[in-house]
This record gives structure tokens, C-alpha cells and sequence, in this order.
């Protein structure tokens, strides 16, 4: 009688475990996973706003997680935030994936880092990564997963300045954070760099804690529309889905977009729009993804702060479409710049 109400317990916690998945908006992508097994090694995954699907940050996030199942036979389950989400609901998230068995864990976005710090604290012997993010408090069971945005940004703004011929381009960040402003901070210093006199207009479509700036196409769109209008020829986005509105504002005028994290002349829903996005500045996330579990399954987790930088290819620029190939000597000159420790590119914008 005892053996029969422990194996009912069990399966009611593990019934229970997966019904906590479904609520904090988890899907499972392997069979091991949909059926609790504790077999191998068990990975979850929480997506920042856009999920998978988002064309850009997201995605190359989940094309790390796809890699990992395929190739190390992993199993993974993702879990979706939502806009306007508060701070409760990521630790419900993270917290719900332990329950389901999950524990190794990547954040995707520096916007779970109290969660994380959180959520880590009181489970030791989960492993979690976070990506974009790194709080020097942060527990010693948490991993950052960095890049140095600024380097492929700064590539970025040399290839910009190279290909306006207004002498005028723009910059479109998400959030207006630290994270972002790497981003335009290297793109000014690559223009510059080539066009001292250039001038860069600069949007930022929202503040915190107010995220939406990364999953909203049509401020994204507006904002590319005003910097048009302005006499900008070549506009870069580092706003999540939000840059899909700006590259469909840029093509509708027949300029040049630059994508960001993503090969976003190569996504299929960015397809009609691919003959006006010059390039994009990638950012490896999918590599850094698919090492850390890497490093995970061999028993040699990455700890403290993994940096993904132009030298470690981390970060680059996509060449689809060719529309860089006849200034790749002077891409390969700021490249060699940056990678020797000629050129150092600064991380906050100049002022």
C-alpha cells in the first residue's frame, strides 16, 4: 500500500511539474522532455520579449538551442515572456523550469538579471546562463554570456559611411540601457572614423523599465520614417523585432537598412525587404548558446563571464546580397584594427 501512494506522488509531482511548464508558457521540442524523463541532460530555455520567431536576437538565441538538440541530443524546453510582464512572472518562469526538471537554464536578455540573481540564489546546484548581462553580485551557479557589440557596431558604422552617399545616416536603439548604447556607440566611432564630419541621427524608441522598444515593429517603423525624412540614406537598428518596421520604412524609400544580431537578408518574413539590407551586424548568440551547453554536457561548465568578442567571432557582418563585397578591404583593415589592439572602440556613446 505505502509502495502504491509513493509511485502515485510521483507521478503527480511530475504531472504537476509539467502542468507549471504550460502555465508560464513553456513548449517542449523533445519527447524526453514531454514525458518528465531525467534521462541526459535537460535544458530550458527563457526567451526575452519576441520569443522565437522575433528574426534578430531570439532567434539566434534558439538557433543555439536547436543546434544543441541535434547534435548533442539534449533535451530543451522554451518558455516565452510577455509585454508589460513584471519581475514576478521571469522568477515564476525560471522557477517553473527547475520544477519540470530542468536544470541547466538560459536567460535570454540582461532583462532577467534580478530574476536570475534570484532564482539562483535559492537553487545552488541548478546551472543558469544569462545573456547580455553581467551583475559582479550575481551567484557563483550563474554563467554571463557577453559580446562585444561595440566591435561588430563599430564595423558597422565604417561600412555605413562608406556606402552613404548623403554623408547622413541613422542609428535606432530598442532601450535606451547600457547594452544598447554599445551598440551605437561603436557605430558612431566606425562612421566617424571613416567620415568625421558624417552626420548620425539618434533614436531610442523606449526607456526603462518600459521594454517594448525591442517587440514593437510599428515604432520601429515610425522612428526609421523620421530619420528618412531627415535626409539619413543608411539607418541601423538594434531593437529587436522592432527593427523589422524600421528595415520595411527603409526599403518602402529605397535606402539601406543594416540588420542586427540575425542574417536578416537571409530571414524569410524579411524576404521582400532583402534587396535594401545592406548587411547586418550578427551576433553569435547561437554559438554562444550551443558552447555553453557544450560545456555543460562535458562536465566543464563555463563559470563568471564568457566574452564573445570580433576575435573569438562573436560578433561580425553578414555579406548577403554582396552589397559590402567592394569595400571588404576596408572591412578587413578596421577588422585587423580592432582584433591586433590597434583601434580600441568605445562602449558609451561620445557626447
Amino acid at each position: 500500500m505505502r509502495r502504491s501512494m509513493k509511485l502515485a506522488a510521483v507521478v503527480l509531482s511530475g504531472s504537476l511539474g509539467m502542468a507549471s511548464l504550460a502555465a508560464c508558457g513553456a513548449k517542449s521540442t523533445d519527447t524526453n522532455a514531454s514525458s518528465g524523463s531525467s534521462d541526459g541532460l535537460k535544458v530550458g530555455m527563457a526567451y526575452d520579449i519576441g520569443g522565437r520567431g522575433d528574426q534578430s536576437f531570439n532567434d539566434s538565441a534558439a538557433r543555439g538551442l536547436d543546434k544543441a538538440k541535434s547534435d548533442l541530443g539534449v533535451s530543451v524546453t522554451e518558455a516565452e515572456a510577455k509585454t508589460g510582464e513584471a519581475e514576478a512572472d521571469k522568477e515564476t518562469r525560471l522557477k517553473n523550469l527547475i520544477d519540470g526538471g530542468y536544470k541547466t537554464i538560459i536567460a535570454v536578455g540582461f532583462v532577467y538579471q534580478q530574476a536570475v540573481d534570484k532564482v539562483a540564489k535559492d537553487n545552488p546546484n541548478v546551472k543558469f546562463a544569462i545573456i547580455d548581462s553581467n551583475d559582479k553580485d550575481q551567484p557563483s551557479n550563474v554563467t554571463s554570456l557577453v559580446f562585444a557589440e561595440q566591435e561588430g557596431s563599430y564595423l558597422a558604422g565604417v561600412a555605413a559611411a562608406n556606402k552613404s552617399k548623403a554623408h547622413h545616416i541613422g542609428f535606432i536603439g530598442g532601450v535606451q540601457s547600457e547594452l544598447i548604447k554599445k551598440f551605437e556607440a561603436g557605430y558612431k566611432a566606425g562612421a566617424k572614423s571613416v567620415d568625421p564630419n558624417i552626420q548620425i541621427e539618434t533614436t531610442y524608441l523606449t526607456t526603462p523599465p518600459d521594454f517594448t522598444g525591442f517587440n514593437s515593429p510599428d515604432k520601429g517603423k515610425e522612428a526609421a520614417q523620421g530619420q528618412l525624412d531627415k535626409g539619413a540614406d543608411v539607418v541601423y537598428s538594434a531593437a529587436g523585432s522592432s527593427g523589422n518596421g524600421a528595415i520595411e520604412a527603409v526599403a518602402n524609400a529605397g535606402k539601406l537598412a543594416i540588420g542586427v544580431d540575425s542574417d536578416q537578408a537571409s530571414q524569410p518574413a524579411l524576404a521582400k525587404f532583402k534587396n535594401s539590407i545592406m548587411t547586418s551586424m550578427v551576433k553569435n548568440v547561437d554559438t554562444a548558446v550551443y558552447s555553453y551547453i557544450d560545456s555543460v554536457k562535458k562536465g566543464s561548465p563555463f563559470t563568471g563571464v564568457k566574452l564573445f568578442d570580433l576575435k573569438a567571432n562573436g560578433v561580425s557582418l553578414a555579406t548577403t546580397g554582396g552589397k559590402i563585397d567592394d569595400i571588404q578591404d576596408k572591412l578587413k583593415a578596421a577588422t585587423d584594427a580592432i582584433t591586433s589592439g590597434a583601434t580600441t572602440i568605445p562602449t558609451t556613446p561620445a557626447q
